[in-house]
Formats: structure tokens, sequence, C-alpha cells
């Protein structure tokens, strides 16, 4: 895998929408639904597709797997295809396991991921003091919110998640260099216990694993 694709999974995770969005659409609706999946969503489950475009909209890479998230601060992503990677977050350390390359790296969580779209959905209780958040308004069955970082560290320059109903079944992201990374989720499952061994990571007997966490 690339650097730039391994980065892309690092910040995991937008297309800007080309239009049909319904003014009628917009209004409180669409923040219930933002403010039910940050106060009101403990666990999540789901298995995605996401696929990697540039500015043209030309496909540059997709890859599939599971993401559990389990708040605060908790989150793993299996990629499954094309690259093999896992990603788990365990509210202290960050692994990030590159299956092809044989390399674990281990880093404080904190420090490792800073403000990013992973912090902002596993834990997502103060997204307003961190993010500038705007209705878009429905777009078919999907109600899009946009998030934009008030303080950028130029990982990305807009999230939007879409809904449809109350759930969450799309994120997209706009990095600072406009190539973009749409992620759609299916088999979403809300609020069911999610087992601590989840979020445990094991490097692998005679993996490399480069470390900067104590």
């Amino acid at each position: 895998m690339t650097a730039i694709g391994q980065a892309r999974r690092w910040i995991l995770l937008c297309l800007v929408i080309g239009g049909g969005l319904s003014p009628a659409c917009a209004g409180a609706d669409g923040f219930e639904r933002l403010d039910r999946f940050f106060e009101k969503v403990d666990t999540f489950k789901a298995s995605f597709i996401q696929v990697v475009l540039d500015e043209n909209l030309l496909a540059l890479e997709e890859s599939s797997g599971l993401l559990w998230i389990a708040r605060p601060g908790r989150f793993r992503w299996d990629y499954e295809s094309v690259h093999p990677q896992t990603i788990v977050a365990d509210g202290q350390v960050l692994w990030v396991y590159d299956i092809e390359l044989e390399q674990v790296t281990r880093r404080e969580q904190e420090s490792a991921i800073g403000q990013t779209p992973a912090v902002l959905l596993s834990s997502g209780q103060q997204y307003r003091k961190d993010y500038n958040v705007n209705n878009l308004g429905g777009q078919g069955a999907v109600n899009w919110i946009s998030l934009t970082p008030k303080l950028s560290d130029g990982s990305f320059a807009e999230i939007q998640l879409g809904f449809e109903g109350e759930t969450l079944r799309l994120i997209q992201l706009l990095d600072e260099l406009n190539q973009i990374t749409r992620v759609t989720l299916a088999n979403v499952i809300e609020n069911q216990p999610i087992p601590d061994s989840v979020f445990r990571f094991v490097p692998p007997i005679g993996v490399d694993v480069i470390s900067d966490a104590e």
C-alpha cells in the first residue's frame, strides 16, 4: 500500500454533493438526527465499502470491511479487501496493522489521531465545540449534515454525514487536496453490546512493531 493510501485510512474517511439538495428538507430534523447519533448511540457496528475519488470523481481505490465503535474513544476498522489492514483504538493506544507489510504501528491515541473523523465518530459529544455544523438538506432518502473543523490540522477540509431516517448510512470526506473518500455503511447495528476483545490488539508473532507509546 502507498503512503497516500495509508494516510487516507488514518484519517478514515467526502464527496461534495453535486446538487439536488432540497431546502425543504433542511432545518431542525437534520440536526436532531445528528444529536441523536452522538448522544443516544453508544455502540455502532456496520459493514462498509470505501471508495477514494480524485477531483474528477474517478475512482482511485476501493476497499471494504467491518467497523465497530464504542463510545467514548474506542473503534476498530477491519479492511478485508485489496490491502488488508486493521486499525484499533482502545481509548489509550492506537494500533495500525498492515498485513501485507507484516508491520504494526503502536502510538498514543490522543497524539496519533488528534482532531480527525475517527475521533469525531468515536466521541462526538462535543462536536459543536470543534466543528461548524450546517444542514445541507435532503438528497433522495438521505439527509446530509456538513461538519467543518474550526481549527484545521490540514488532514481534511470537511466531513459530511448522511442519514436515512435516524440511521447513519454515508460518511463523505473532502481533504485539502480536493480528493474524496466516500464510505457507504450497511448492516448497521446500534446500541448492542460489543465485546471488549474487539478493541484489544495483540501483534502477531514475527511482525515488526514500531512504537512511540509506553
